[in-house]
């Protein structure tokens, strides 16, 4: 006896060929508009993806970093008394070092107002003006701040807060201080 088998067929699907009577600038329309329905899409799941990382604006000078050496040179004074003071503090802390939790470490790096007021050379008015301008430039930056000491050791490195004392340096410059 012989046995048949019976025949299966299997239907492959292949993708629909565009109409024929498109011309080139039609089907390429065409296939824009599906592009930009997909790619719509993508963005919308994106959104829904990362909806929930809390994330802020990066400031360029926290991802640009230099090496720090002693060999930097101190730019060019300001003119006003309270913005040289502040760059002055800023250039101690880039060549001696900074630090959090203490006006002066063990190893002889210093916090914000710890530099300032080695550089103000016992003339408390100008360092009080000085740390005045610099929690006003923070303020500006970061809102509600209590003090110049909190901020500096609300920080783990020291480059945001070396930034805000040179935008403080600039922003005593700016107002003729």
């Amino acid at each position: 006896m012989t046995h048949t088998h019976p025949t299966v067929e299997t239907a492959t699907t292949a993708a629909p060929a565009p109409p024929a009577g498109l011309s080139l600038e039609e089907r390429l329309t065409l296939v824009n508009a599906a592009m930009t329905a997909r790619l719509d899409e993508a963005a919308v799941a994106y959104e829904v993806n990362t909806a929930h990382i809390d994330t802020g604006p990066v400031a360029l000078a926290d991802a640009v970093t230099l090496p720090l050496t002693p060999m930097l040179q101190p730019p060019e004074p300001c003119p006003t008394p309270v913005a040289a003071l502040l760059q002055r503090a800023h250039h101690r802390l880039l060549t001696g070092g900074w630090c959090s939790g203490a006006l002066v470490d063990e190893d002889g790096a210093r916090c914000l107002l710890g530099a300032i007021r080695i550089e103000a050379g016992g003339d408390s008015g100008l360092e009080a003006n000085a740390a005045a301008v610099l929690l006003d430039s923070i303020r500006r930056t970061f809102g509600d701040v209590d003090s110049v000491p909190s901020f500096n050791d609300a920080h783990g490195t020291g480059r945001v807060p070396l930034r805000m004392l040179d935008q403080a340096a600039h922003l005593a410059d700016a107002r003729g201080l």
